[in-house]
């Protein structure tokens, strides 16, 4: 079971969409997934029009992590109805910001970790959507992860919180979690004929080189009107959403590839991360 964590530090920059996409993608391909709503806003649950009446939530696995409250937790999306597959979400909700303080205990920060150990056999991927913050619930997302995808958006703020972000992956992976790594950052909302875009796209390149992962993900009405309907991008008509569905196959193609997932668990060792710049790796404390 490989684990990704879709970050970002900055809200507004398209990080539960990217979940989405990549979670289409692995429903298209039929591989038995597990996507995670960690965000308190939850709409990762709303996008994959899961029935949340009569179930536990994450916040009820981050209290007691105990495999009778996880399966009570988890529910299939409502996208199985569109065909059969293996699409589970375990439940949002927004008691988890309860559990998002600034100074979590390491009992706090392996909950999650614990939690997943026991539905490991049930999935090949599993998706975290993680809260947008340094918080206690993205550090809780990374400890039981193998890799992390970080989001941002071709600005000036949202390229500071990038390089952020990266700083604390390394700080995690030194102090917590040794097997961490990043899987690259997912540039999101990219308006080609912005000079502005243009100019911050290069600027994340001559700062994160091979970590700024292909393809860049352009900004699509059709990605907000499929997710707004609660149905995965894949089967959303028109050639725009085809066209995302397609950048989005590529993405997770990178994510199976680094994992060995699917038709990549062959035995052969696992595709590396790119290193990470200079910049990212004197990691200040992510408390700040």
């Amino acid at each position: 079971m490989h684990v990704l964590s879709v970050s970002s530090l900055k809200g507004g920059v398209g990080k539960t969409t990217v979940t989405l996409g990549l979670a289409s993608a692995a429903f298209s391909k039929d591989i038995r997934t597990l996507v995670v709503d960690l965000d308190p806003q939850s709409d990762v649950s709303t996008g994959m029009a899961v029935d949340v009446a009569g179930h536990l939530t994450v916040t009820d696995v981050l209290t007691s992590p105990k495999k009778k409250i996880v399966e009570q937790a988890i529910v299939a999306s409502g996208w199985t109805k569109i065909h059969p597959g293996k699409m589970d979400v375990m439940i949002g909700s927004p008691s988890a910001i309860n559990f998002d303080g600034p100074h979590p205990s390491i009992r706090d920060i392996w909950r999650l970790e614990e939690a997943l150990a026991h539905v490991e056999e049930e999935y090949d991927l599993v998706l975290i959507d993680s809260a947008p913050s340094l918080n206690a619930l993205t550090r809780t997302a990374w400890a039981a992860s193998d890799r992390v995808a970080v989001v941002t958006e071709p600005g000036l703020f949202s390229v500071s919180a990038a390089d952020r972000a990266l700083r604390a992956v390394e700080e995690i992976r030194r102090g917590l979690s040794p097997r961490l790594q990043p899987l690259g950052i997912i540039v999101n909302r990219v308006r080609p004929q912005s000079m502005e875009h243009q100019f911050r796209i290069k600027e994340l390149r001559d700062m994160f080189g091979p970590l700024i992962l292909n393809p860049q993900l352009l900004e699509r009405t059709s990605l907000q009107q499929a997710q707004g309907a609660a149905k995965p991008v894949h089967v959303w008509p028109g050639d725009t959403a085809q066209e995302m569905a397609k950048n989005f196959d590529s993405l997770l193609d990178r994510v199976l590839r680094t994992g060995r997932v699917g038709e990549y668990a062959d035995g052969t060792p696992p595709e590396p991360a790119a290193v990470t710049s200079p910049a990212a790796v004197e990691a200040p404390s992510t408390d700040s």
